[in-house]
Parts: structure tokens; C-alpha cells; sequence
């Protein structure tokens, strides 16, 4: 028993001095235990930390670059919210060279550029609303426009037609209102009113024929005219005023005469009266009747000496 009292002595010392010595020294050992446990703790704890704010950091900027990629693909042709853009987007850049240049980002920092960031990505969507409103605006009144265009074409197209039928018809009613010379004869007349053909003995030409019947033609005055062609190509005249219309032209005229149609066939005789005039040469007269601006009559004579 005194032996096992006295190596309990020597293990914490000799004298009381001695052992309060070795209880410091064990109490620091410790308390040094325990701060180095801590300081590893708290070391791997910071180091966590910081590894998560950095994460918070790369995030930040990944999605910063997202954003400048997405103002680079909102197009628009409106001058005003094109420079809109322009100043979100510098923005977004700003930002983006500014967290960037952290080292070590703290917590209040990256609590502060996740605000900003928020509120730059409600400008963004805001703007994407507007610009994809105005493209489909625009779409739009381009697919209207095209509508519009095609619309036009085919109202033009049928105006078109409709105007050719209509230039058809007229034309279709112009002929069937067409009235013709029928059994167009000339002779010559001499002084006592008697038929001849002779040139030297002729002094008038009488243009016998019979106005066609016709339904659909204009009745009332005619004025019918008269050409004269002599065999050497000059047409007969009575004055240089003596002139008609045909087609868009005036032209002048050998003789005429103005009749009442009634639609009925009508016998007419129109005289040329050649005194003072060079005589009537031998050979082949032409002859065309005219009426209502048409040519409704050929036919050729001859004069022998």
C-alpha cells in the first residue's frame, strides 16, 4: 500500500509545487489540443465557405454571360428600343467586368451582385416580352401586307378581265350595230341624167346601195360619207374642210349624204358632181361608203374612153 501511495506522488511530482506544475501544463496541453482542433475545424469551415461563395461567384457570372447572349440575339428594327438594348446590355457587362476583377468574394458582396443580378434579368424578360410582341407585331402586318398585296393582284387581275370582256362586248355589240352597204354599184351619169361609161361623156358618179337591216344599231340621223379613189391614188374632193371621223383619225371625204334609220333596210343614192373638176379618167375607181365611224362598203368601177 505505501509503495502504490508513493509511485502516485512521483507521477504528479514530489512536492505540491511540483504538481500544480504538471496540472498547468496538462490543463494547456488541452486547452492547445483543443485550439488546434478548432483551428482545423474552423479552417476547413472557411475553406468550404469560401469554395461555396465562389461557386455563388461562377454562377453569377455564367449567368451575366447567358444575358449578354441573349441581348445579342434580340433584334428589332425599332430604333428607340434598339438603344434600350444597347443600355441593358452594357449593363449587364459592367457587371459582369466588375465580378470578374473579386478575388475573394464575401458574402455581402455576392448577396449584393445576386440583387443586381435579379433585377437585370426582370429588365431582360421585360425586354424579350416587348421585342418578341413587336416581331410577332410585325410578322404580322408583313403576312397583312403580303395578304393585302395578293388581294390587290387578284382585284387588279380581275378588273382586268372583267375590262377585256367588257372591251369584248363592246366590240361583239359594235359589230352586230355594224350596218353594211349591201348591192353597191356606181355608174356613170352624163348631162341628160343618162347612165354611161364613158369617161369623156360622164359627168357625175352616182353611188347607189342599201343600208343594211339592223336591230341593234343606233336609229335615227346617218351621216354617211363617201370616198373616191381615181385611178392615179388621188381622192376626189369637193373642199380641203370636207373631213369625217375614223377610228382616231379625220379624214376627208368625196361626198355625203345624211339619211333617217329607222333599223329597216334603206336604199340610198349619193352623187359625186365632177363639173369643175378635171375630167373623169379611164381606168379603176375605188369606192368606200362609211357610217358611224366604220367601213361598211367596198367596191371598184371602171371607165372606159
Amino acid at each position: 500500500m505505501a509503495e502504490l501511495e508513493k509511485k502516485k506522488k512521483f507521477s504528479m511530482g514530489s512536492t505540491d509545487t511540483e504538481r500544480r506544475k504538471n496540472l498547468i501544463v496538462l490543463f494547456l496541453g488541452v486547452i492547445l489540443l483543443v485550439v488546434v482542433i478548432l483551428f482545423f475545424m474552423q479552417r476547413s469551415e472557411h475553406k468550404a465557405i469560401m469554395q461555396s461563395l465562389n461557386m455563388e461567384k461562377n454562377q453569377i457570372q455564367e449567368e451575366l454571360n447567358q444575358m449578354v447572349t441573349h441581348y445579342d440575339s434580340l433584334k428589332t428594327d425599332n430604333d428607340t428600343l434598339n438603344a434600350a438594348l444597347f443600355v441593358a446590355q452594357t449593363k449587364v457587362k459592367d457587371l459582369l467586368l466588375e465580378v470578374g476583377q473579386i478575388k475573394k468574394a464575401s458574402y455581402d458582396q455576392i448577396s449584393k451582385y445576386q440583387e443586381e443580378v435579379g433585377s437585370l434579368r426582370k429588365i431582360m424578360r421585360n425586354y424579350i416580352v416587348q421585342v418578341d410582341s413587336l416581331n410577332r407585331r410585325n410578322q404580322q402586318l408583313m403576312e397583312e401586307n403580303q395578304q393585302v398585296k395578293q388581294d390587290y393582284i387578284a382585284v387588279e387581275s380581275r378588273n382586268k378581265a372583267l375590262e377585256q370582256e367588257k372591251q369584248q362586248m363592246e366590240q361583239r355589240i359594235q359589230r352586230a350595230a355594224m350596218l353594211e352597204a349591201l348591192n353597191l354599184q356606181v355608174v356613170g351619169i352624163n348631162r341628160k341624167g343618162k347612165e354611161v361609161n364613158n369617161s369623156s361623156k360622164a359627168e357625175q358618179l352616182m353611188i347607189s346601195f342599201t343600208l343594211s337591216k339592223n336591230v341593234t344599231a343606233k336609229r335615227g340621223a346617218k351621216d354617211l360619207y363617201v370616198r373616191i379613189l381615181r385611178p392615179d391614188q388621188i381622192l376626189l374632193v369637193q373642199s380641203k374642210s370636207d373631213l369625217f371621223r375614223f377610228e382616231d383619225l379625220r379624214i376627208p371625204y368625196s361626198a355625203m349624204r345624211q339619211v333617217t334609220y329607222e333599223g329597216n333596210q334603206l336604199p340610198v343614192n349619193i352623187y359625186w358632181d365632177n363639173t369643175g373638176f378635171d375630167p373623169f379618167m379611164t381606168g379603176d375607181y375605188t369606192i368606200d361608203i362609211f357610217a358611224d365611224g366604220n367601213n361598211i362598203g367596198t367596191t371598184t368601177f371602171s371607165f372606159k374612153k
